[in-house]
């Protein structure tokens, strides 16, 4: 898979999610992590049991107004919103970064608008931010990973399929 991902976060106040979601972030090989108007700091998320810290790199930024992005890369917002597109319907960029919003929060309107995209995961009702991490990464792990289609029959083997980048 070619490009890269960055994951984060806005409004974070629960060091058990943000540690979940770092640590999610560092499994699926994510280039870097960011977080916006944190309630609190890395430290004291010691539920990141992979060390996360100092392996990728962490930004902060105090407002969505602060966060920039490097160039090229695309925002992916993952919020429940009425325009949302369906997970499963949506074709990942190759260089993207995702933001969740926080535990009992929505992303801010202000980062909604910075958002090139806003996908959901269709589900009944909010998940633990830490799950969708995993679920989001998952898809587009499985999207742009050059795994092709899946079998026709359980258990078959798919013939490997050339990943699509764009």
């Amino acid at each position: 898979m070619k490009g890269y991902f960055g994951v984060g976060i806005e409004g974070v106040s629960k060091p058990m999610n943000l540690g979940n979601l770092v640590r999610i972030a560092h499994a699926f090989d994510a280039s870097f992590f960011f977080s916006i108007a944190p309630r609190l700091n890395l430290s004291k998320a010691n539920s990141d049991t992979s060390n996360a810290e100092g392996v990728i790199p962490f930004h902060s930024f105090e407002a969505p107004d602060d966060f920039r992005l490097p160039l090229g890369c695309r925002l992916v917002g993952v919020e429940i919103t009425d325009d949302a597109v369906e997970l499963p319907r949506f074709r990942h960029p190759s260089r993207a970064a995702y933001v969740f919003g926080a535990e009992r929060y929505s992303l801010s309107p202000q980062m909604v608008a910075k958002c090139d995209f806003v996908v959901k995961i269709p589900t009944r009702f909010s998940i633990n931010v830490g799950m969708a991490g995993a679920i989001v990464l998952y898809d587009r792990l499985i999207n742009l990973g050059g795994y092709g289609g899946r079998p026709i029959s359980p258990g078959g083997r798919q013939v490997d399929v050339p990943p699509v980048h764009n």
